[in-house]
């Protein structure tokens, strides 16, 4: 398929700056993927769609503060994109703004106690290598020296990002980017879902650079798909398929939930573990496990628009958006959100 077929035009005004005071105030589109109606209505009044007979199955990962800055002895200032550690905790593949000039050895001061040195460049990449040198805990650097990445299309500051840019449920530590379908969620609807008596589960993915990297070839079958490594519990594995057996509907909080599950099935069950995965969901594909999503409304020409167009239809997804567009909806990571039932 073509890339261009995943495009839309955006106006920019619509793309959220700010989050809402109250998270749960945000729109949400409900698209019936068999019938192709569309309504409209509030967040909160996602309890109505669901019932004991469903499975809601959460990314727990949590954002690091992984935007650094440190100085050259120039004075210019470098700006550091953590991505993921590699061989420690201390050592880390990351994006560095104007490396152009930066060497393999060069060490750069952070604190009194803390500097960077870049360990390996890559010439044909943005991702670099680098290493922290310190006797301090790479969690007690970040939180010191660190500030959340909010992604680039937010120019505004955000008051309180720390909390905003991270769902209530967050607890693994290791994204640089927020599953953004789940801040919707308060502890409110988490406790009516509980008091409903519907499952809620729970999987890890920590989102990183490759999720939000737009598709740059013609076709969207030589797009480059980032790997991204993915854990399930061996009691969130057991649940998911005693719920899959007694005919209960599996619904994603999340594209990064739908990744997780569906790169972790072999013969039918989901399997427990942490691996790697560079699954491409994209139309044509043949779900599994999952039977629903909630999700938020995402970037033209990425992989993120072919796995909700595999799910709904390429045709019923940019109607939805047409309607979301029409209807004043806010986009991206602090945008409203669609249900596809």
């Amino acid at each position: 398929m073509n890339t261009s077929e995943f495009d839309y035009d955006l106006p920019p005004h619509l793309i959220a700056q700010t989050p809402l005071q109250n998270r749960s105030e945000s729109k949400l589109l409900i698209l019936n993927r068999k019938t192709g109606e569309i309504t409209h209505q509030k967040f909160s009044d996602i309890i109505t769609h669901l019932t004991p007979n469903d499975v809601l199955v959460f990314n727990d990962t949590q954002v690091i503060k992984a935007r650094l800055y440190v100085q050259k002895p120039s004075g210019a200032h470098l700006e550091i994109l953590l991505l993921e550690p590699t061989t420690s905790d201390m050592h880390w593949n990351c994006l560095i703004k104007n490396a152009r000039r930066l060497k393999v050895g060069d060490t750069l001061p952070l604190s009194n106690t803390t500097s960077i040195t870049l360990i390996h460049k890559t010439q044909d990449s943005p991702i670099h290598t680098i290493a922290f040198n310190s006797t301090d805990a790479i969690w007690d650097i970040l939180n010191t020296h660190g500030q959340i990445p909010l992604p680039p299309y937010i120019t505004s500051p955000i008051e309180n990002a720390e909390e905003r840019y991270q769902t209530v449920f967050a607890k693994n530590k290791g994204a640089i980017a927020a599953p953004t379908a789940g801040l919707h969620f308060t502890t409110d609807i988490l406790d009516q879902l509980k008091a409903l008596h519907i499952q809620t589960e729970t999987i890890t993915l920590h989102v990183g650079y490759g999720t939000f990297k737009p598709i740059e070839s013609d076709s969207i079958l030589d797009h480059p798909m980032h790997h991204e490594t993915i854990h399930i519990s061996p009691q969130t594995a057991t649940a998911i398929n005693q719920a899959k057996a007694q005919k209960k509907r599996i619904i994603a909080v999340g594209t990064t939930v739908v990744r997780t599950l569906e790169s972790s099935i072999k013969n039918g069950q989901l399997h427990a573990g942490s691996h790697s995965t560079n699954l491409f969901i994209y139309p044509g594909y043949q779900f599994n496990i999952v039977d629903a999503l909630i999700t938020n409304f995402h970037l033209p020409k990425s992989t993120l628009m072919c796995m909700i167009s595999a799910l709904a239809g390429l045709d019923q997804i940019k109607t939805a958006y047409t309607q979301a567009i029409a209807n004043n909806y806010r986009f991206y990571s602090f945008g409203d959100a669609m249900m596809i039932i």
